[in-house]
């Protein structure tokens, strides 16, 4: 299976990024980790050798990009408001360094967004942002509202509420959307939501696949049995939905 380490400085975060690419052919799949992850987590969990038949054969091409997160959404220290202005550039190097940089490389049509718990939020929000640049997602365990507390998981706010977060939350700002040409490329877009039946994001993945419906966008929302939010179960289900 071929496999390349790239590292470089990015002007849009200040300091050097780091990512891994999986295979030499095929639909691309821009890979988020989950919270705190590193571009490393996806081969670290054994994923990416659950999906070797499919590499190998040259059916898909993965990108595994590093988070900022303990910078962004996690850093507990700085003001929301600078957690989400993070978030802003972090979304900036996605878009204008690493999908140029998987353009050059592979020149196939198929773009995949995709990512596990954290990592399935920053999959939706920019795949729903910016519908025209994917034709599929694929979001395993994630929490698409940021804002709400659920379980142990809290506002990642902490209470404060902006434009900027509404429009990086999916379940906020697609009632709201009304682009004929936005809903146009949504409809189009092949979109997967796996949520375990004990997840405590089970609930706001119901409320996020309402929405869809009242948009008119298809997709799939299938649930597994137990909770479903680790390593073991994402092996399983990216083979599946990939």
């Amino acid at each position: 299976m071929n496999r390349e380490y790239h590292k470089w400085w990015s002007d849009r975060l200040g300091r050097d990024m780091e990512l891994l690419v999986f295979g030499h052919a095929g639909a691309k799949v821009l890979i988020f980790p989950t919270r705190g992850g590193r571009f490393h987590e996806y081969e670290d969990m054994r994923v990416v050798a659950s999906l070797r038949d499919k590499i190998e054969q040259g059916h898909l091409q993965l990108y595994c990009v590093d988070s900022v997160d303990a910078e962004s959404l996690y850093c507990c220290w700085a003001h929301p408001h600078g957690r989400i202005e993070r978030q802003k550039a972090y979304e900036e190097y996605i878009l204008n360094e690493v999908m140029p940089f998987m353009q050059d490389k592979n020149q196939h049509e198929c773009v995949i967004s995709h990512g596990c718990s954290l990592g399935a939020f920053h999959a939706a929000n920019i795949a729903f942002r910016h519908p025209h640049l994917f034709k599929k997602l694929v979001a395993f365990s994630g929490r698409y509202d940021l804002t709400l507390n659920v379980e142990y998981f809290s506002d990642l706010f902490s209470g404060y509420y902006n434009d900027d977060i509404y429009y990086h939350t999916p379940t906020h700002f697609l009632p709201n959307l009304h682009c004929d040409w936005r809903l146009q490329q949504l409809r189009a877009m092949e979109i997967v939501l796996v949520i375990g039946r004990d997840d405590p994001f089970k609930a706001n993945n119901e409320h996020l696949s309402h929405i869809l419906w009242g948009k008119g966008i298809a997709h799939q929302l299938l649930t597994w049995d137990e909770r479903a939010h680790r390593a073991y179960y994402w092996r399983r289900m990216a083979p599946l939905y990939l």
